[in-house]
Parts: structure tokens; C-alpha cells; sequence
């Protein structure tokens, strides 16, 4: 059960775009929200301003009417400086750092974002609203998207405009999800208890076997591990079962995210859902480190409720990796956009809560 726990979690955070399509630039390099497209392309019209300038100011003699270009087009250049200056200041307040999705479901509002998906070639306009976004919308995408991916943009989307807010709408929703996954992770928390408490009695069968490896001796072990787990009402591919049934749900509520422009356009407590810890803190925006501490804090708890009572080496690899692991999302966590992370905070802090209490009702 432990080794699935860690492959959900690497593999949560190694297909964080699930099907999205990340956009890319001719060199294959990832477009970000960032401002270097935005003053990329106001400098480089200004330019053509002032190497127009620069072409006439370079003759010794000019005519009545182009010394009326010359001076038009001297404003003409002071005035796109001072404009581009301010665009450029203004995208560098608002960009957010996250790494836009190429297939995108509906259109962004955000006019840097609209300029940046338009300069590689994206056909925004041929997207529907969000607001006004339909399941149907962009025809059939194959199952994965057609059943899994749209139908819950679509609900993210409704919810947020219903709550008019978007980072109430992946609160409500993260909980939804796991409240009708309940009877899974339930009956998944159980057999985790319940190997807890058997644990002793297979470390004594693994000592008792330690060293006959003769084929009788393989025998009798498995048998006797198996009334072990008949005792405890284990049950090893009854568990495995119920964790891999969450996988397409979670993948697909994260591809979900990442294909809503709209969900990284709103705000949740102050913290753009659009921005990653990483550019937020760089430009001073200190506060949005709480999403690392607290995406932090959620996997740790979430890992020390499943310890293996473990005397051996396996308990010490174990820790190793858990804390492998910790550091590893942590580090992952500064680059995830703030919808991501709120989202598996509290759909890590509901499970927390119910392995909590499947526990104390366990101990009864």
C-alpha cells in the first residue's frame, strides 16, 4: 500500500498537465506567463521607430517635408518608449510565472495572456467564453477528456461563476471529490490500521523464517502470512484496487485546472490562483510561501499516518524516502501555480481528517 501511496504522488506531480498541451515556442522552449513576450514584442516596435529616425537624422540635408516626418516621427518614439515602459512595468506586476497550456478550453480575459497565446499562433477567438463554456464545446477529445477533463471544467467553472469566485470553486469541489471517494479511501485507511496491527505478528513469521529458504519452509510461511491477513481481514489487491480508482480523478481535476484560463485569472484570499510561489516571492510577495509550508505540511502528516510499525530496515528506508519525497515536493511546490497547490492542500487536509478518524474509531 505504501509503495502505490508514493507512485500516486509521483505521479501526480510528474503529470501535473495530464493531457494538457504546454506551449512552445519554434525552439521547443516553454511559454510562461512572464513579461519577456510582452516587452520582447513593445521593444522591438519601437525599434522600427527609432531605426527610422536614426535613417533620417543621419542626412546631412533634409527637405521641409521631412524634417515634418523627422519630428513626427521623434514623437512618435517618445511616445512608444514611455508607452512600452509602462506596458512592460504593467506585465511584470501582473504576470504570474505558470506555464500555459496550449489546448486551452475557453478564452482568456487576461489581455497579456490573449497577446502571448496570439503571438504563437493560438486561435483564441475561436473559443468559446469561459463563462460560457459547454461540455460539448471543441467536439469529441477522446474518452479521457470527453468524460473526465470537460465535465469537471465545466462544473469548475459554473460553481466559480455561482460562488463568483473561482478559489471557493476548487475548495468546494477538492471536497466533493474526496466525499465521493469517501467509501474508497475509507476502506483504504482501514487496511492500512489493520496492517498496522498485524505488523507484529508478520515481523515475528519474518524472523522465524529468516533463514530457511527450502521450498516447504516458502510454503508454510505464506500460508501462515496468509491467516495472518485472513485474521486482520487484510486484504493486499482489495487496497491496491482502491488507490489506483483515484488516479484518473485527481489526474483529470489537475488537467482540468490547467486548461481553464479563467481559474488563473481569479483570486482566492488574497493569492492569484495564476501565480507560482517562486515569481510571487521573487517580486516581493512574501505571503505566497504559505502554499509551500502549507502543501508541505499536509504531505507530511499524510505520509507519518501510514508508518509501518517496523523494527527492521525496511522502517529506516521507508523515512528515507518519505523525507526524499517531502523535500522533492516542497521543491516541486514553488513552481506550481496557486490553484494546483490549493487544491491538494485541501484534498490532502480532508483525507488527513478522515484517516483520523477511521483511526480513532479503529482504537475503539
Amino acid at each position: 500500500m505504501k509503495k502505490i501511496k508514493i507512485i500516486i504522488i509521483l505521479f501526480t506531480f510528474l503529470l501535473l498537465s495530464g493531457c494538457a498541451q504546454t506551449l512552445k515556442d519554434e525552439e521547443n522552449n516553454v511559454i510562461k506567463y512572464d513579461s519577456k513576450a510582452i516587452c520582447d514584442k513593445c521593444e522591438n516596435n519601437c525599434e522600427e521607430t527609432i531605426l527610422q529616425y536614426e535613417s533620417l537624422v543621419s542626412k546631412e540635408e533634409l527637405t521641409v517635408e521631412e524634417e515634418e516626418t523627422l519630428n513626427r516621427i521623434k514623437e512618435d518614439a517618445l511616445s512608444c518608449e514611455e508607452s512600452c515602459n509602462y506596458t512592460c512595468k504593467l506585465a511584470k506586476e501582473n504576470a504570474t510565472g505558470q506555464t500555459l497550456t496550449s489546448n486551452i478550453l475557453c478564452q482568456p480575459t487576461n489581455e497579456d495572456v490573449k497577446e502571448i497565446y496570439e503571438l504563437y499562433g493560438i486561435e483564441i477567438k475561436n473559443l468559446p467564453l469561459c463563462s460560457e463554456y459547454k461540455i460539448n464545446d471543441g467536439g469529441y477529445e477522446g474518452l479521457w477528456t470527453s468524460i473526465f477533463v470537460k465535465p469537471l471544467a465545466w462544473i469548475l467553472l459554473k460553481l466559480g461563476t455561482i460562488l463568483n469566485n473561482y478559489g471557493l470553486s476548487l475548495v468546494l469541489i477538492g471536497i466533493i471529490i474526496r466525499l465521493l471517494m469517501m467509501p474508497v479511501t475509507k476502506k483504504t485507511a482501514t487496511q492500512s490500521e489493520n496492517m498496522k496491527k498485524a505488523q507484529p505478528e508478520i515481523n515475528a513469521l519474518e524472523l522465524k523464517y529468516k533463514d530457511k529458504t527450502d521450498q516447504q519452509s516458502v510454503m508454510n510461511k505464506n500460508q501462515e502470512t496468509i491467516l495472518i491477513y485472513k485474521k486482520y481481514k487484510i486484504n493486499p489487491i482489495s487496497s491496491c484496487l482502491f488507490a489506483l480508482i483515484q488516479i484518473p480523478i485527481l489526474f483529470a481535476f489537475i488537467e482540468a485546472i490547467n486548461r481553464v484560463p479563467a481559474i488563473f485569472e481569479g483570486t482566492f484570499l488574497g493569492l492569484k490562483l495564476g501565480a507560482t510561489p517562486s515569481v510571487a516571492i521573487l517580486r516581493g510577495e512574501w505571503w505566497y510561501i504559505l502554499i509551500v509550508v502549507l502543501l508541505g505540511l499536509v504531505t507530511y502528516f499524510s505520509f507519518s499516518q501510514n508508518k509501518v510499525v517496523d523494527q527492521g530496515s525496511t522502517q529506516k528506508q521507508m523515512k528515507t524516502m518519505n523525507l526524499v519525497l517531502i523535500v522533492f515536493i516542497i521543491i516541486m511546490s514553488f513552481s506550481l501555480s496557486t490553484a494546483i497547490g490549493i487544491y491538494w492542500i485541501t484534498s490532502s487536509s480532508f483525507t488527513i481528517l478522515q484517516n483520523l478518524i477511521v483511526k480513532r474509531g479503529a482504537v475503539k
